[in-house]
């Protein structure tokens, strides 16, 4: 039986942690994060599904501190396993497995290395992406290609429901070449690094809207950090407005400064090029529909704060 130390998170980290409990894999440790009081929990506990299956669980500031290493090492794992662990494993611990280190990134690689990769397909267009099982080295996302599996991205996806299609990406790719990993016969491809980038993380003031764009690059940004992400947001009336949810109109204009409007019970944005239909919008940190913007502001265009 192939023993594993897991550096896993998130939904992605939850659900390849049960392929491996699946596969009788002897996962002999689990190293994790403690959840952030300031960030939005909306998915699994990896440390919950270790404890379910009583295994020992870490929860360390630094994986790579000497402590943590020695205490590692001392298990003598044939395998670790990243699956959206936030911290970089640097050379001593990298040394440990005797059959190596594995990530599941969530992109095509060697496209959107990185940080938030689903966020960022979708912000720059993309209409695919995927998971994929890779050696780690010292730099991230840049190893060996073991198993890709990938997804659609439709035109109106948010990143939520992207990144739920890269969990399950994730699970499959992992499963299918487990087998062959466990075997040692499982073969790895090269990445050319040529056909891909690295993109970094994101804020929430990344959001802010750039109401000269059109209505196609807004869009794409609306859905990318929608919630549970902090949402897209701009600036109406002097007050704080985020936009949670478009439409692409297809209507063109021209010569007009970026506006928001309510025509015959819908929302509208006026872009840099295009129009968008809001569908759903915050103002001053209440949600409001088109009807009941329109009773209490009439039918009058109001320029964006931008």
């Amino acid at each position: 039986m192939s023993r594993a130390v897991v550096f896993a998170y998130h939904n992605v980290g939850f659900r390849c942690l049960s392929v491996l409990l699946a596969h009788g894999v002897d996962v002999a440790l689990v190293v994790t994060h403690r959840d952030n009081p300031k960030e939005v929990i909306w998915f699994d506990s990896v440390q919950k599904l270790a404890e379910l299956h009583g295994i020992p669980v870490i929860t360390p500031d630094n994986p790579n501190a000497p402590e943590v290493v020695d205490q590692i090492a001392a298990l003598q794992p044939d395998f670790f396993f990243s699956f959206y662990y936030r911290e970089m494993l640097k050379a001593p611990l990298l040394a440990i497995p005797k059959q190596g280190a594995l990530n599941m990134h969530g992109s095509l690689l060697p496209k959107y290395r990185g940080r938030v990769p689903v966020n960022w397909a979708i912000i720059r267009g993309e209409t695919e992406t995927g998971a994929t099982l890779h050696y780690m080295t010292e730099k991230p996302d840049n190893g060996d290609i073991v198993a890709q599996q990938a997804v659609p991205i439709l035109p109106n996806d948010t990143a939520h429901e992207v990144f739920q299609k890269v969990t399950v990406a994730a699970e499959m790719a992992l499963n299918g070449v487990l087998p062959a990993l466990l075997a040692g016969t499982a073969k790895a491809e090269k990445q050319d690094l040529s056909k891909g980038a690295y993109f970094g993380g994101r804020k929430a003031e990344d959001g802010v809207i750039a109401w000269s764009q059109s209505a196609l690059e807004i869009h794409n940004l609306v859905r990318a950090v929608a919630p549970p992400y902090p949402g897209a947001t701009t600036m109406l009336m002097g007050k704080p407005m985020r936009i949670l949810q478009t439409l692409v109109t297809g209507c063109t204009v021209t010569g007009e400064k970026p506006a928001f409007y309510v025509k015959d019970g819908k929302a509208y944005a006026i872009c840099g090029s295009g129009v968008l239909r809001v569908v759903r919008f915050e103002l001053d940190g209440v949600e409001t529909g088109a009807a009941e913007f329109a009773a209490k502001h009439g039918d009058t265009r109001f320029e964006f704060n931008c």
